[in-house]
C-alpha cells in the first residue's frame, strides 16, 4: 500500500474519532442545560432560571457566553452556599427568549420580572463581564430593589481608542466561532490556548495557573457548549449600547472588582465605575486578565461575600 493511501487512511481515521468525540461531547452539553432551569413567562419573554444555596438573595449576572449554568458556576466560585443565589439566561442565552430590537435596559427590566415572579424585593446583585451593563441599569431602574452592586471584571462604558479596539476585535472573533457547535468545540479542544487568549488572558496568564485555577478556567470553557443556543445573546451582547454616564444615577453601594491586565473588558470600566458612581470601592489585582475570579478566586470571594453581608441592611 502505497504511503499517499496510508496517510489517507490515517486523516479518516483520526476524522472519524473526532466526528465521534464532537457528537458525544455535544449530545452531553445539550442534555446537560435541557432539565436543570425553569423557565417563567414575563412581558419581556420566556426568563429562563436556576436557584441554589440558602441566605440572603443575590441576582447572578452571567457573561457573554454563558447562561444559567455560567451564574451557578460565578455562585460557587464567589458565593459559595452562603447566600441564596438566583441565575438567570440573559436575553438570547438558551431557553430565555430573544428579542431583536432588546436593549440592556429591557434585561435589567425582565430581571424585576423574576424577582416578582419569584416574590424577592430586594437582592444583592453580583455580575461578570458583560454581565454589567444590564446589571447597572437595574441598580439605576430599580434602586429600591438592590442592597448592593458587585462588578467582577464588568464592561461599563464604550471607548473608540486603539486598546478598545483590539478588545473590540477579540469579542468580534469570539462572536464567530460562537455562532456554531462544531466550530467552538474544536477550537476550545485544538486551540485552548488561544481561546483563552482571545477570552481577556495574557500568556503569562495562562502559563501561571495552578491545578485548581485550571480546572475552574476549564470548566467555564467546557460550560459555555452547546454554544449555538447562546450564539444569539452573544452577538446582542456584542452591539447593545454600554450604560455610560447613566450609572452616575446608581445609588447602590458599589464594589468593583477588576484586574489591570484584563485584554478583553479593560481596566478603563473599572475606572470609569469607580470615579462615577458615587460611592464605588474599587479592588484592583495586578495579574488576572479576564480570568480573575480564577486566579483571584479566595481574595475575591472573602472581598464579595463581606461586602454583600455588610450592606444587607441597605
Amino acid at each position: 500500500m502505497s504511503l499517499v493511501r496510508w496517510a489517507t487512511i490515517a486523516l479518516l481515521g483520526t476524522a472519524a474519532l473526532a466526528a465521534a468525540a464532537f457528537i458525544a461531547d455535544i449530545r452531553d452539553a445539550y442534555a446537560r442545560v435541557a432539565d436543570a432551569s425553569t423557565v417563567v413567562s414575563s412581558p419581556h419573554g420566556n426568563i429562563e432560571f436556576k436557584l441554589g444555596g440558602s441566605g440572603p438573595p443575590v441576582l447572578v449576572v452571567h457573561g457573554s457566553g454563558g447562561g444559567y449554568d455560567q451564574g451557578e458556576l460565578i455562585a460557587q466560585a464567589v458565593l459559595g452556599n452562603r447566600f441564596h443565589w438566583i441565575a438567570p439566561s440573559r436575553f438570547g442565552y438558551l431557553r430565555s427568549t430573544f428579542q431583536a430590537h432588546a436593549t440592556f435596559d429591557d434585561q435589567a427590566r425582565a430581571y424585576a420580572d423574576l424577582l416578582d415572579h419569584l416574590g424577592i424585593d430586594k437582592v444583592a446583585v453580583v455580575a461578570l463581564s458583560h454581565g454589567g451593563p444590564s446589571a447597572l441599569l437595574f441598580a439605576v431602574l430599580y434602586p429600591e430593589r438592590v442592597s448592593s452592586l458587585t462588578l467582577l471584571s464588568c464592561g461599563v462604558a464604550s471607548s473608540s481608542d486603539a486598546a478598545q479596539e483590539q478588545a473590540n476585535q477579540k469579542g468580534d472573533t469570539l462572536t464567530a466561532i460562537f455562532k456554531h457547535d462544531w466550530l467552538y468545540w474544536a477550537t476550545s479542544k485544538l486551540l485552548r490556548g488561544q481561546l483563552m487568549a482571545l477570552m481577556g488572558a495574557n500568556e503569562a496568564v495562562i502559563e501561571g495557573f495552578t491545578k485548581d485555577q485550571r480546572e475552574l478556567v476549564d470548566r467555564v470553557i467546557d460550560y459555555m457548549n452547546p454554544v449555538a443556543p447562546r450564539s444569539a445573546g452573544v452577538a446582542f451582547d456584542n452591539k447593545a449600547a454600554m450604560p455610560n454616564q447613566r450609572i452616575a444615577a446608581i445609588r447602590a453601594p458599589t464594589l468593583v472588582v477588576h484586574a489591570k491586565d484584563d485584554m478583553l473588558q479593560l481596566y478603563r470600566n473599572a475606572e470609569f465605575a469607580t470615579s462615577t458612581i458615587p460611592g464605588a470601592r474599587l479592588v484592583t489585582f495586578d495579574n488576572g486578565g479576564h480570568l480573575v475570579i480564577a486566579v483571584q478566586q479566595l481574595a475575591i470571594q472573602a472581598e464579595v461575600q463581606q461586602f454583600i453581608r455588610s450592606n444587607l441592611g441597605k
